[in-house]
């Protein structure tokens, strides 16, 4: 059978023009991150089914890449279901992974303890653009800080790092899971009725506020309800930041705990009044990130003007407990680092400051002292900060010489067998 030389469905190879992009922002994001404290872990890409499953990662759960037993524990003969060929699976995220590795080395982590995770993930999904079964993400996290200190943290590391990779003029949003709540409740629907309701109302950007009427209408809810609770998101229309959330807070009355409302308040002005990045922070009573582990404030940065949104995060306090038996604060921000490398790319990003690079072109025959002279020479130029690359000259110089000019090598030298020519 004849070997395949294609990657496998949903996986790429990185040719090297992307990977130097990939090396540059992977610098930029460790280099900003560790001036605001967070210090780099690293855990396997392989992690125990029982946690995958553990019903914290969503509709991720459904995408897991199993991984089989191994050895005396897999028997084929006697296996009657799933479970007894598979205790494995490939991990979805970084979060699940970095509770359980908090989880079990909490006695030797500093509290609060603030992490930084950048590492391959792995989801069997549908592959399109820019979306593949595997890819990096880059997490940073604070487990340990129960105040606002820690999404105040978060969000200006973030935007900072961002900033620094050319990004300007996107937009924070934010939200709080208890607002949401207190939105639902006010508007007179069941408690148990709210992640139905969160899920249509998700659809918003999509298929407008009376999209989301007519789906919530169809699904069976009072229309009383219904106008009530869009009535909300209509009063909040052309307003943002504190100004948005304070018209909120009005309308919610009793429903909406003060501690919330002033909390929220705290991280947008504090995150407006320091930022060193050119971006705005917008309440958004439409953003509900579907990650049922969410317990507080939720963010997204959006990027309108490509399209989507590159990244997001919020409060999961709840999500350590359930490894330690009992509850440990935690909050995290993940940037879509895969989207924000396509984006440069597709923007012809050049990465600044680059040293020099020179090519020495050696003709075939050239040895001994006259290729040892080459290569001193050229070492000399590499301790003076220029990147060299040495290679024997091919017969088609001219192409070679372009590709070499496409590749950033703006000087070439040309060494002969003889130096007259």
């Amino acid at each position: 059978m004849a070997l395949i030389k294609k990657p496998v469905t949903g996986m790429k190879d990185i040719l090297p023009s992307e990977m130097k992009l990939r090396d540059y922002c992977i610098g930029i994001i460790k280099k900003t991150y560790a001036e605001f404290g967070f210090t780099s872990i690293e855990t396997p890409c392989v992690e125990s089914l029982a946690n995958l499953n553990s019903k914290q990662g969503g509709e991720n759960e459904k995408l897991i890449f199993k991984v089989m037993k191994r050895g005396e524990k897999l028997n084929l003969e006697t296996a009657k279901e799933e479970n007894d060929l598979t205790d494995s699976g490939l991990r979805y995220d970084l979060t699940v992974p970095l509770v359980r590795f908090y989880a079990n080395h909490a006695n030797e982590l500093p509290s609060p303890f603030k992490a930084l995770q950048m590492g391959n993930v792995w989801r069997a999904d549908r592959p399109q653009k820019g979306r593949y079964r595997q890819f990096m993400q880059c997490d940073i996290d604070i487990l340990g800080e129960a105040s606002n200190l820690a999404e105040i943290e978060l969000i200006l590391a973030t935007t900072t790092t961002l900033g620094r990779l050319g990004f300007k003029d996107f937009k924070i949003r934010i939200n709080d899971r208890q607002i949401l709540k207190a939105m639902a409740a006010y508007s007179g629907f069941a408690e148990d009725d709210y992640d139905n309701v969160f899920i249509t109302l998700d659809k918003m950007d999509k298929i407008g506020i009376d999209g989301v009427a007519e789906e919530l209408e169809k699904s069976g809810y009072a229309k009383e309800s219904i106008d009530k609770y869009l009535d909300l998101f209509r009063a909040v229309e052309g307003k943002s930041g504190v100004d948005g959330l304070k018209v909120i807070a009005e309308k919610l009355g009793d429903f909406l705990s003060s501690e919330v409302n002033e909390g929220l308040q705290e991280i947008i002005s504090s995150v407006e009044t320091t930022k060193s990045a050119q971006f705005e922070m917008v309440f958004d009573p439409t953003l509900v990130r579907g990650m049922s582990y969410y317990t507080g404030t939720i963010f997204e940065v959006a990027m309108p003007q490509y399209g989507g949104s590159c990244g997001g995060g919020g409060r999961y306090d709840k999500m350590v407990g359930k490894f330690l038996g009992q509850d440990t604060p935690a909050c995290g921000f993940s940037i879509g680092f895969e989207r924000i490398i396509m984006i440069m790319m597709d923007e012809g990003f050049k990465i600044p400051g680059e040293s020099d690079k020179v090519a020495y072109l050696i003709e075939k025959g050239v040895k001994g002292q006259r290729l040892s002279d080459i290569i001193a020479e050229a070492q000399k130029e590499r301790a003076e900060g220029k990147q060299v690359l040495v290679v024997r000259m091919n017969k088609n110089k001219k192409f070679q010489k372009q590709q070499l000019s496409e590749q950033g090598y703006e000087e070439t030298k040309e060494f002969y067998l003889n130096p007259l020519n």
